[in-house]
């Protein structure tokens, strides 16, 4: 059995040989294209983010900062987000106004003072930070329509939505007031669904079958409730005064 695989072993490289001198073709097995790929969710969002289909709509290379020369180029043929839950909830209560204190030590009656209170929140929170607002409003864009088919919600590509009032208010003696907000959320839960077509290969090109990668998302925004005549409606949420002692 020795002499015979070293007697094989021999012919191999002989006819090895023979090709590189005449020029022949040699043929390397490689690895089975059907073999799973792993990919981080990162690297999947990057393929969705330059797919030449994003969510049905056609893309141009611009569309992500790309290049016909300088790339980047197409690195999948489609994406689509499918939503899989919408949920809303209270946020973070925060501080929306200055103090207002009545502490005088011969104050005996309530002072009246006017409250001017402003809070905002961040429009677009996804999962991953390629996500985030880019050229052409990103995959944030093109989410939209799946965001706004729910009831008081804002275009993903608007950084922030916001709140405020100026209200009349009264602080009894020996206390200090303040306002407090706290926004409506949304919370929607999909997958990012990535897709390159299989390749029926050429010369010199090995055929590869279709793959299909899935990248998991949770995409988070204040609820907003209407604008008139178009305009960007106000965060929803409640907002209340709070009395400390001084």
């Amino acid at each position: 059995m020795a002499k015979r695989r070293l007697k094989n072993k021999k012919v191999r490289l002989v006819a090895i040989g023979s090709a590189l001198a005449t020029g022949g073709v040699i043929i390397t097995l490689l690895p089975s294209a059907n073999a799973a790929e792993e990919k981080t969710p990162e690297q999947i969002m990057t393929l969705c983010q330059r797919a030449e289909v994003l969510n049905g709509k056609q893309q141009d290379i611009f569309d992500f900062g790309g290049h016909p020369i300088a790339g980047p180029s197409f690195e999948s043929d489609n994406c689509d987000f499918v939503e899989t839950k919408f949920e809303t909830f209270a946020g973070p209560t925060e501080k929306s106004s200055i103090d207002f204190p009545n502490c005088e030590p011969n104050a005996t009656e309530p002072s009246k003072v006017s409250i001017t209170w402003s809070a905002s929140a961040s429009q677009g929170q996804g999962k991953y930070t390629v996500t985030q607002q880019g050229g052409g409003g990103g995959l944030f864009g093109a989410i939209g329509g799946s965001w706004l088919k729910h009831k008081g919600t804002l275009d993903l590509t608007t950084k922030a939505a916001s709140a405020g009032d100026t209200e009349e208010r009264e602080v009894p003696v020996g206390k200090v007031l303040h306002m407090e907000f706290t926004p409506t959320m949304q919370r929607m839960t999909g997958e990012w669904r990535v897709r390159i077509d299989a390749d029926p290969g050429s010369f010199a090109v090995n055929p590869s079958p279709e793959k299909n990668f899935v990248a998991p998302d949770v995409v988070e925004g204040p609820a907003v409730l209407p604008g008139a005549a178009g305009a960007p409606g106000l965060m929803d949420g409640t907002s209340k005064a709070v009395l400390e002692d001084c």
